[in-house]
């Protein structure tokens, strides 16, 4: 805790030079610089405000001893021991509080998502399965106040998807639903099965970071760009003109496409951006058996092959396998309450962190 509370107090100097340049008439016309200053503001305010009620708390401890050794008033000094006791207890709890706010922070935590489902194993199961995840992100989405916009889909004859692909854009998504990645188990009696016997069906999630603004440029050459009439619900507008557009990179054979928007053009600009992040993405997973080495107590390796969890319809249960977590209300689960495993999902996340960063200060 010592090098913690070192960092903290050149931390706290930062805060202030940060509060002043809010200030200063120069910054506050330069709107972008201004932006980035209170944004950084923001992600500090928390940690600073507990470390200074930290210090307050312990100079109140130790003006409590003073009395104790010095008073003789013995009400004053059951005062003061009463006071400690709590003060004590406050300062355990923001001890564990700083350290989780000062863990290294993920740099995409802030970011938007593109979110892949994929039915796998089981056919038509499958594909209906995906089509109840997707029901399952959208109204967890509209839980936390973000917005779902389908990006592309590949619809199944039986009602669900063989793949569809969604942005999510809203306050702090990734960090939230970057645990989604790998294959979510199904098993139920599947609408089609007359025997009533339980059978097992696979979909994968992918989740990627939208990288706003990428610095990577893709040589044109390597792009196919095919253009065709938009497929989905819309009335004459779409039926008569081929907007949608089908991107792919032939390097990597990543294809994005979009049908979303009204034109052609705002159909590609948007399928550029998609195509950018998924490539940008492929790229920096290259070195993810070096990143996963040094995340080895990190939930899972975002391998879509990884199975992370079941989906138990006839006992209404769910299993996160990562973390060993069993619940009974599946039902729930489905209608978008996710908070009770995503919030344990980061809380054994950063638990393991801290033990890692025990580990470093032994």
């Amino acid at each position: 805790m010592d090098k913690i509370m070192a960092q903290l107090e050149s931390l706290v100097a930062h805060y202030d030079e940060l509060q002043e340049m809010m200030a200063d008439p120069e910054v506050i016309n330069d709107t972008k610089r201004y932006m980035e200053v209170s944004k950084e503001e923001a992600d500090l305010r928390d940690v600073v405000e507990k470390y200074r009620k930290y210090k307050a708390d312990k100079k109140e401890i130790s003006d409590n001893k003073d009395i104790i050794a010095n008073e003789n008033d013995s009400d004053l000094v059951e005062m003061a021991k009463d006071e400690n006791e709590d003060l004590e207890q406050d300062i355990d709890k923001l001890e564990d509080e700083i350290k989780i706010l000062m863990l290294p922070k993920d740099p995409n935590d802030d970011k938007d998502i593109i979110m892949e489902i994929r039915g796998a194993a089981g056919g038509d199961e499958a594909s209906l399965f995906a089509g109840d995840l997707l029901r399952m992100y959208e109204k967890y989405a509209e839980r936390q106040n973000w917005q779902v916009s389908i990006v592309d889909s590949e619809p199944t004859e039986v009602g669900g998807y063989k793949r569809v692909a969604i942005m999510i854009t809203g306050n702090k998504v990734y960090s939230k639903l970057k645990y989604e990645n790998g294959a979510h188990r199904v098993q139920r009696v599947p609408v089609t099965e007359s025997q009533g016997r339980v059978h097992t069906s696979t979909a994968t999630v992918a989740v990627m970071p939208e990288y706003e603004q990428v610095d990577l440029d893709l040589d044109p050459k390597d792009i196919r760009v095919d253009v065709y009439r938009s497929s989905g619900a819309g009335g004459q507008h779409i039926n008569k003109t081929s907007s949608a557009v089908r991107m792919t990179h032939l390097p990597t054979g990543i294809v994005v496409a979009m049908q979303d928007q009204r034109s052609q053009q705002q159909n590609r600009e948007k399928a550029m951006q998609i195509l950018k992040s998924r490539v940008y993405d492929y790229y920096e997973s290259q070195n993810r058996n070096q990143y996963d080495a040094k995340r080895k107590n990190a939930v899972g390796t975002g391998d879509r092959s990884e199975r992370i969890r079941t989906y138990n319809y006839p006992q209404n249960r769910v299993t996160d396998h990562r973390i060993g977590l069993t619940l009974n209300k599946l039902d729930r689960v489905m209608n978008g309450e996710l908070d009770e495993i995503i919030d344990a999902l980061i809380l054994y996340n950063q638990t393991k962190q801290l033990e890692e960063l025990a580990e470093q200060n032994v």
